[in-house]
């Protein structure tokens, strides 16, 4: 009997078993290599190999935004924690290894003497002085200043401002060529002063220069008459004992004698320093614009007062003569001129400046001993720089093109008399430039073509310009940086004598400055106009330390006496003092502080007129 095989190969079926073990043994291996021929379905495998085995299933992490693998949240969290064990052991060796500090490097000296330099001023200051002034032997003064009889109607009072020296007159001249140059430097290196953290402090010493001036004549009118020229009386002469501010010695405090007021009604040159003065001082507080637009006000009253009134100053005025004599007004018509064109936009003060008959009077076309020397004086150079400044940043073009690049040209002409491959000048053995020629103090000339020189330098930087020529010789800005230096650098105490002569630099410095306050001890006893002459005879050392007064200076020879009733080498000034700060400024610091460009161009309009806009598309 045969029956279908469902495994796929005949099966026999027979009634009686009479096969073999043999024979069945090989009847099931022909059956399974049948079996194993074809393909089994899902059924027959399970009855050959049972249940099949189940897959795992993956598992899965909620983490609420965003479902992930069990496995790769393990590996994360992991690989975190064993970063953050990592982080944590490196951080902890950091923190217990001892390690050096890389401090910030000092100051330069150039930093470290302008700090003191403008103590000075502080020294300096008339009227109720502020709780904030630091310099504890310096108290209230000059209260009853023009407030004497025979004072114009339109002075009120003249209490503040500064004095001069080392008495206690009030010279406007002088102090106002000093308010001008703290005013330029802050304009051209605000930035220095900022790092320095001076900024506030020279702002301060420029308004109470500028609020005394603003009180030295009427400031509300648009036309003057007259100006306080002078407060306080040095007049010696013919062997006069009247009590004065030259016959006596008297700390500024206890001043109890008459100080009259010298009133002006012709001078030109003093007025127009004046104007240069807050029209500087109105760039530099600019952001102040109630307090700029008073500055400029009062500087376009006096200028105009200077044009009207012509004269010097000095020509009536036997004092000023004497102390502060002025040569003549042509240089102030043409430094006032540039500030007032800067400080108010208006091209005819500009027009006026460059005029070619002004800048001949100035002396801007001839050379002379004192060509080029920047002084309180003779403001010729610093004018030119100032134009030239113009000329390489705005370049007006016509018609100023020619009278400023003569300037320009003189500017260089100046530069080159002060490099030492020239003789224009001659120089100590110690190296000290003798800008006028030997005479006494001479340091208030040095500080201020100091000053020029690290000025033009870094204008030519500005303007990527790697220098200027001297006839056919090129001369890199580096150059005059380092005439800079080497003259500021003496005046620190790199010199024969190894003295420094800013009052309070160093460990050698004049002891025996001629100065009333500083050598008059503060303590409670009012000494009188005869009863301070024992302060100022005896040898012993100032009692006050004024400090950051620059005096006058050593001689041509290197030569310097510390005696404190020679004031050809121991009297600060004002003028003087302010040059210095100009130049310290100007060379502290590194040089990734660069001049400001913009700030004094603050009020002049664009030099041409804006293009007129495109023409509408044709349309056909």
């Amino acid at each position: 009997m045969y029956g279908r095989d469902p495994w796929g190969g005949p099966l026999e079926i027979n009634a009686t078993d009479s096969a073999t073990d043999e024979d069945r043994s090989r009847n099931l291996q022909e059956l399974d290599r049948a079996a194993l021929s074809r393909p089994l379905d899902e059924t027959q495998q399970s009855w050959l190999l049972g249940p099949t085995e189940q897959k795992k299933k993956k598992k899965y992490v909620d983490l609420g935004c965003i479902i992930v693998s069990r496995k790769i949240f393990v590996w994360t969290v992991g690989i975190i924690v064993f970063a953050a064990f990592v982080a944590g052991f490196v951080t902890l060796i950091v923190k217990t290894v001892p390690r050096h500090h890389h401090k910030h490097p000092p100051p330069d000296n150039y930093t470290l003497a302008l700090h003191k330099a403008l103590m000075f001023f502080n020294a300096q200051k008339s009227g109720k002085l502020p709780k904030h002034n630091n310099v504890s032997w310096r108290g209230t003064s000059g209260m009853q200043d023009g407030k004497g009889d025979g004072v114009s109607a339109a002075i009120k009072d003249l209490v503040g401002g500064y004095y001069d020296a080392g008495d206690a007159i009030k010279f406007n001249f002088p102090a106002a060529f000093s308010i001008t140059m703290l005013s330029w430097s802050v304009i051209e290196y605000s930035g220095k002063y900022e790092a320095t953290g001076e900024l506030d402090h020279v702002k301060d010493i420029i308004k109470w220069g500028t609020d005394y001036f603003l009180k030295t004549f009427n400031s509300t009118a648009d036309t003057i008459t007259t100006i306080a020229a002078q407060v306080g009386d040095g007049d010696t002469s013919g062997g006069s004992t009247t009590p004065n501010d030259h016959y006596c010695w008297m700390r500024p405090e206890d001043i109890d004698y008459d100080r009259p007021v010298t009133e002006c009604h012709s001078c030109s040159d003093l007025a127009a320093e004046m104007a240069a003065a807050l029209a500087a001082a109105s760039i530099v507080f600019k952001d102040n614009k109630v307090y700029s637009k008073k500055l400029v006000h009062g500087a376009t009253t006096l200028f105009k007062f200077s044009r009207d009134q012509r004269g010097r100053y000095s020509a009536g005025n036997s004092q000023a003569s004497i102390f502060y004599n002025s040569t003549g007004y042509w240089d102030e018509f043409v430094w006032g001129g540039a500030w007032m064109y800067f400080a108010t936009g208006n091209n005819s003060y500009l027009k006026l400046a460059t005029t070619p008959g002004l800048a001949k009077h100035a002396g801007a076309f001839w050379g002379g001993p004192d060509y080029g020397v920047l002084s309180w004086d003779n403001k010729l150079a610093g004018a030119q720089v100032l134009l030239s400044r113009l000329r390489l940043f705005l370049s007006p073009g016509y018609p100023y093109e020619e009278i400023l690049r003569t300037f320009h040209n003189q500017t260089s002409i100046v530069m080159c008399s002060f490099l030492p491959v020239f003789t224009s000048f001659n120089r100590t053995k110690g190296g000290l430039i003798q800008l006028n020629h030997g005479r006494p103090q001479p340091l208030q000339y040095v500080v201020n073509a100091a000053f020029l020189a690290t000025l033009y330098s870094d204008y030519l930087d500005a303007a990527d310009t790697p220098g200027w020529y001297c006839g056919p010789n090129f001369f890199s800005t580096n150059v005059l940086r380092e005439f800079a230096k080497t003259q500021i650098d003496y005046i620190l105490g790199k010199n024969p004598r190894k003295m420094s002569y800013i009052v309070g630099f160093g460990n050698n410095y004049p002891k025996h400055v001629h100065h009333r306050g500083a050598s008059i001890p503060k303590n409670k006893v009012k000494y009188n106009c005869k009863g301070g002459w024992k302060w100022r005879d005896t040898s012993k050392p100032n009692p006050n330390t004024i400090v950051g007064a620059m005096v006058a200076g050593p001689d041509r020879h290197d030569g310097f006496h510390d005696v404190r009733m020679n004031y050809n080498y121991t009297e600060p000034t004002l003028a003087g003092n302010a040059g210095l700060v100009a130049a310290l400024v100007a060379l502290s610091g590194d040089r990734s502080i660069p001049i400001d460009k913009n700030t004094l161009f603050s009020a002049v309009p664009p030099m041409f007129p804006t293009p007129p806009p495109p023409p509408a598309p044709w349309k056909p």
